[in-house]
């Protein structure tokens, strides 16, 4: 295994990271509780890994279902997902309910970052994040975040 430079090794020191990554302020923008099924588990007796994935996706989902009024879209805009991580604290097991607090940080034109705590019974399981580029339904092309996504978060910032 090569040597690592003291000043390399603090800078990757995962304790460190996590204390840069959140020097920005975030915003606590929706909480969704969901159960565990039985086919969340792999062959190993524990939730696989991509069912985290889902669990995010749902939270994500139910946030963005509640920014608007029914039957109201974006106008012809829509969020995708450019990237995606998950750090895996302990497994979860069936049965149970996990609640996915989810988090927006990060604005910028027309990318804003998402974040997410995944616990059960008050124990956290799982941290993750997704950047979310708002684009053009119709040309693919990114397009400017909705003010009723980023105004918030900025006003949050400029405290």
């Amino acid at each position: 295994m090569p040597c690592v430079p003291a000043e390399q090794s603090a800078r990757n020191d995962p304790r460190r990271r996590k204390q840069s990554m959140t020097h920005k302020p975030r915003l606590l923008v929706h909480t969704s509780r969901q159960a565990i099924r039985w086919a969340d588990m792999d062959m190993l007796g524990h939730v696989n890994n991509t069912s985290y994935f889902r669990y995010f996706e749902q939270t994500r989902i139910e946030w963005a279902d509640g920014l608007l009024a029914p039957g109201e879209t974006f106008k012809g805009t829509s969020h995708v997902i450019v990237n995606a991580s998950c750090t895996f604290l302990s497994p979860l097991v069936y049965p149970g309910d996990v609640e996915v607090r989810m988090y927006l940080g990060e604005p910028g034109r027309t990318s804003i970052g998402s974040h997410y705590e995944l616990t059960m019974n008050g124990r956290k399981y799982a941290e993750g994040a997704a950047k979310m580029v708002w684009i053009d339904l119709a040309s693919g092309r990114s397009v400017p975040v909705p003010d009723a996504v980023a105004a918030p978060l900025r006003a949050l910032e400029a405290k």
